[in-house]
């Protein structure tokens, strides 16, 4: 069982620090989103949920491993990603902007299930209700960008033909 244990402390590190780098991610995103408003206040719903989520992991984490160390390493590693995301900024980066995060929800998505899992074989019913519920929030910003990717491409698209701001 302590093989598990370190595993779930290990998971719930990448998790906490994934939530802090989204956060900042989204902050930058959502100050670059001028003609897009639907975009950027689901954007902005998204960062509140984030930044509760990233607070509540932490706690989570704490009580899991009775301290912060194990977040020095992963996020250091996710930083450098979150950045690259960020270099995204093109001509077209509203459309780039959706589909990252739309990228970045499934693979979050993905994480929480192994997490979701790992706590019921611990038996952390805490932990259990914690991830099923962020799992909901996520698991609903991902579907709500996959109905939305059409929206922004067309909309950036009738911009662009108009020679209006489109990219952001």
């Amino acid at each position: 069982m302590a093989h598990s244990v370190d595993h779930f402390i290990a998971w719930l590190g990448e998790a906490h620090a994934l939530e802090v780098q989204a956060s900042a991610l989204l902050r930058a995103q959502i100050a670059r989103i001028e003609n897009y408003p639907e975009l950027r206040e689901r954007l902005q719903e998204h960062l509140t949920q984030t930044e509760a989520q990233a607070d509540v992991l932490l706690r989570l984490l704490d009580r899991a491993s009775g301290s912060g160390s194990v977040l020095k390493g992963v996020a250091g590693r996710l930083s450098a990603v979150a950045q690259g995301m960020t270099g995204m900024l093109a001509a077209d980066e509203v459309v780039r902007i959706a589909m990252a995060a739309y990228g970045f929800e499934h693979s979050k998505i993905a994480l929480y299930r192994v997490l979701l899992t790992a706590a019921d074989e611990l038996g952390d019913t805490e932990a259990v209700g914690v991830f099923e519920n962020i799992l909901k929030q996520e698991a609903a910003m991902a579907a709500w960008l996959e109905t939305h990717l059409d929206v922004v491409t067309r909309l950036y698209l009738m911009r662009d033909e108009r020679d209006l701001l489109a990219k952001r």
